[in-house]
């Protein structure tokens, strides 16, 4: 029984080729067969150099086990999870390693109407039947298929649009040279906006780095276009664009936080009194956006798995966090890079306001410290540290995720991260944005360690 590491909270991430490599692939394929049981499963891959070779091998993996493999070629994690819950498949795996280091690969799971598999619902089983490296026996192998979807997945993206309301729009679209832009060239043709394609074409040696729009050095490139162009926006994207990044007219980036506002304000206009789910990390902003408009605010742990079990349970129209996830109900309840953008897009056309003015006031009256990292040596007994110290003064002390507690005129988040050794703080305040860079150095004081990007 050989040990297979890579194993993480929500997926499979490993080194090529030490870690993952097509034995590997081919009895993680093996081994989601044996776990699942599905008939029919699809698989989509992203544009790293690895993964055409690693698909093949997690093909012949779940063919070996009577399984008929539905393979939907170069796509974003989303179009897996598209393909899956529209085709009527009994499940997905998506070949990616979304922005990691380019000499790494990985996969995501899905079941059946895509919904995900992590650590709690089979990942460890499917873990430990492929090291045991032992199946059953298939009455009669399956057979690989290959499906277009690419055609009903666009249709369906521009089915959040109303289009009788665009105008010309000029948006900066920096797909890093990962999968993003192929995208965008079909949606183009629908869309009364130009296009300033950077970074544009998939490239998986990524000569401009790993598609990572959370490092500021990879900022750079969209924020110098949006102001050579004088364009009306700008949207970045990951590697497997599950997740899209925004940055207004002037180049300003716009923490995921603030759109998580702006989107339920688009749905809550549509279906009144819908509800809408979010992480604790940071609330106020979104707390005060749902209730203004007469929607129901749903807190859901943070990370993709748990967010979408709590959007199915609670039927939400929206859920976001501010990693820059956005999850939508009629997207089989799942994540999507490319819905976001859109309907920013519409929102600008049909306010006629630029986007620093829809999210500048609601910055100015929640500013945040965004998300800080750091590495220390024991993240349990630094929480305890900090929860036992802010305790006595704390209005609300929460536990969803790591602890939140919340004063009059401001509030935290401290937890530690579910797939890196780090802990991660996020501060927010009332309107008060010198209060919340004191509270934040403070914590960091009492936090100690090592800064962790």
């Amino acid at each position: 029984m050989a040990a297979i590491s890579g194993f993480k909270a929500y997926d499979y991430r490993g080194r090529i080729p030490s870690e993952l490599n097509p034995d590997v692939a081919y009895r993680i394929g093996r081994a989601y067969a044996e776990f699942l049981k599905p008939k029919r499963v699809v698989v989509g891959r992203d544009i790293r150099l690895s993964s055409n070779e690693l698909c093949a091998a997690l093909t012949r993996g779940l063919i070996d086990s009577g399984v008929d493999v539905y393979d939907i070629g170069l796509c974003g994690t989303e179009g897996v999870y598209f393909a899956t819950f529209n085709e009527g498949m009994d499940g997905g795996v998506m070949v990616t390693a979304s922005h990691n280091p380019p000499d790494y690969n990985g996969m995501k799971f899905v079941r059946a109407q895509s919904r995900p598999i992590s650590g709690d619902t089979g990942l460890k089983d499917i873990q430990r039947i492929a090291e045991a490296d032992a199946y059953s026996r298939a009455a009669q192998p399956g057979k690989r298929h290959e499906l277009d979807v690419r055609g009903k997945y666009i249709e369906h993206l521009l089915s959040y649009l109303d289009r009788s309301k665009l105008k010309k729009l000029r948006i900066v679209v920096n797909a890093g040279n990962g999968g993003a832009g192929l995208v965008v060239d079909q949606l183009e043709a629908h869309l009364p906006f130009e296009f300033i394609k950077i970074n544009h074409a998939a490239d998986g040696t990524f000569p401009n780095g790993v598609p990572n729009p959370m490092l500021e050095a990879n900022r750079v490139a969209t924020i110098e276009a949006i102001k050579q162009h004088r364009a009306d926006c700008g949207v970045a994207w990951d590697g497997d664009f599950d997740r899209c990044f925004l940055f207004d007219e002037s180049g300003a980036f716009i923490e995921g936080y603030y759109i998580v506002g702006l989107l339920a304000s688009v749905f809550l206009k549509r279906e009144p009194g819908a509800r809408i789910v979010h992480d604790p990390r940071l609330t106020w902003a979104t707390l005060d956006m749902v209730e203004s408009l007469g929607g129901k605010a749903v807190m859901s742990k943070s990370g993709h798995a748990f967010m979408k079990d709590v959007m199915r349970d609670a039927d939400a129209i929206y859920g976001g966090e501010m990693s820059a996830h956005h999850y939508f109900r009629r997207f089989g309840y799942c994540d999507s890079g490319q819905v976001p953008w859109l309907l920013v897009a519409q929102l600008l056309c049909e306010s006629g306001k630029k986007l620093s003015e829809l999210v500048g006031e609601r910055i100015a009256r929640f500013p945040a410290s965004g998300e800080i990292n750091r590495k220390v040596a024991d993240a349990k007994a630094t929480i305890q540290r900090v929860l036992e110290h802010y305790k006595p003064a704390a209005r609300t002390v929460d536990f969803t995720d790591g602890v939140s507690m919340e004063f009059d005129r401001w509030r935290f988040n401290l937890r530690s991260s579910n797939t890196e050794p780090l802990i991660r703080l996020n501060v927010e305040s009332r309107g008060d944005a010198a209060l919340m860079r004191e509270r934040t150095a403070e914590l960091l004081q009492m936090i100690g360690g090592e800064d962790a990007h």
